[in-house]
């Protein structure tokens, strides 16, 4: 990437925007696991409507899948009971299927890529897209991510592919780089307060042989 954007700036302009026209719209947001959304909904709780969406076929090991899924709604129930604001506006949370011969069926032929190659793309795209097929279904006034607080994720691409799908279902993406001005230590914090179960790779079987930091 030649040009790095920089997403934050984007963001805290949308930001800005929203709040002297005094809207707080509503937000489809994709999330891979309660630890990454963590920080991410506290940065957004006065901004937003929001509703998790919990769609990571990738994670194809049901076990780990439901354990994941079950303390992001474990941690959506504590932070609407915890925060004020979150009493007046509570997070919702949209079920969907697991789908993993979906994702499976996508990455043939990409088992052996390294862990940020192609595969990665192509599993950001999934997820992405689905996040976005919704948000019109649904009428949603955004659509968003998490995957943007891992230091270890491609945000330049991440927020290229939100823009791309924006722009295929016409519905408005909210761009962002959510590890910036701390957002990914301020998970961590947020986890151990918590007690969330932190997993140790990614979500694919193929990401587990490069077990992450």
């Amino acid at each position: 990437y030649m040009n790095k954007i920089n997403y934050n700036i984007i963001f805290n302009e949308t930001i800005k925007n929203l709040e002297q026209q005094n809207l707080v719209p509503t937000l489809l947001l994709h999330s891979c696991c309660a630890p990454c959304s963590s920080s991410v909904l506290e940065r957004l709780a006065k901004h937003f409507k929001i509703t998790i969406l919990y769609y990571n076929p990738n994670i194809t090991i049901s076990e780990e899948y439901e354990k994941r899924k079950q303390e992001e709604i474990r941690l959506i129930n504590t932070l609407n009971k915890t925060y004020e604001v979150f009493k007046n506006n509570p997070i919702e949370f949209l079920n969907v299927d697991h789908e993993k011969e979906v994702y499976l069926n996508q990455i043939r032929g990409l088992e052996k890529e390294p862990e940020g190659g192609k595969r990665c793309e192509v599993c950001f795209n999934l997820r992405l897209e689905k996040t976005a097929k919704l948000c019109k279904e649904l009428n949603f006034n955004y659509f968003s991510t998490t995957l943007t607080v891992s230091p270890h994720k491609n945000s330049q691409l991440i927020n290229e592919i939100g823009k791309k799908l924006a722009k295929k279902y016409n519905v408005n993406y909210l761009f962002s780089d959510f590890k910036k001005e701390d957002g990914y230590k301020r998970s961590i914090e947020l986890s151990k307060t918590y007690n969330l179960y932190r997993q140790n790779y990614c979500g694919c079987v193929f990401s587990i042989n490069k077990i992450e930091e």
